[in-house]
C-alpha cells in the first residue's frame, strides 16, 4: 500500500499546476524559439512534398499521409542521420507507407526529389 501512496503523491507533484505554469514560463522563450527556427522548414519541406503531389496526380484526400511521411523523413535528416544510414532508413519508412496503401513509386519521387536521397543500393 505505501508503494500505491508513493506513487500518487509523486503523480500529484509532478502533475500540480503551478508548478507546471513555472516550468513552462522558464521554457517559452526556448521553445518559441525553436518553433520559429523549425517552423519554416518544416513548411518548405511540405510545399515541395506538395508539389511532388501534384505532379503525380495524388489525390488530394491522400495528402495528409504523404506528408507525415515527408515529416518522418524530415525528422530523420534533423537527428543528423546522413548517408547508407539515411537510405536505409529512408527505405523501411517507404515500405511502413506502402503498407500503410501509399503508392510506393510517390514515395520513392519524394525521398529523391524532396530529401535527395538516393535509393539503396543493392
Amino acid at each position: 500500500m505505501s508503494n500505491l501512496l508513493k506513487r500518487i503523491t509523486k503523480w500529484d507533484v509532478k502533475f500540480n499546476p503551478t508548478r507546471i505554469k513555472e516550468v513552462l514560463e522558464q521554457l517559452r522563450p526556448n521553445m518559441l524559439a525553436n518553433v520559429q527556427a523549425t517552423f519554416p522548414e518544416i513548411v518548405a519541406m511540405e510545399t515541395q512534398v506538395k508539389q511532388v503531389l501534384d505532379g503525380e496526380g495524388v489525390a488530394t484526400i491522400d495528402y495528409p499521409f504523404y506528408l507525415s511521411f515527408g515529416r518522418e523523413m524530415w525528422r530523420l535528416q534533423r537527428a543528423g542521420i546522413s548517408g547508407d544510414s539515411l537510405a536505409r532508413e529512408a527505405q523501411v519508412l517507404i515500405q511502413k507507407w506502402v503498407g500503410r496503401g501509399l503508392a510506393q513509386p510517390v514515395l520513392e519521387v519524394i525521398r529523391t526529389q524532396v530529401f535527395n536521397i538516393a535509393p539503396v543500393g543493392p
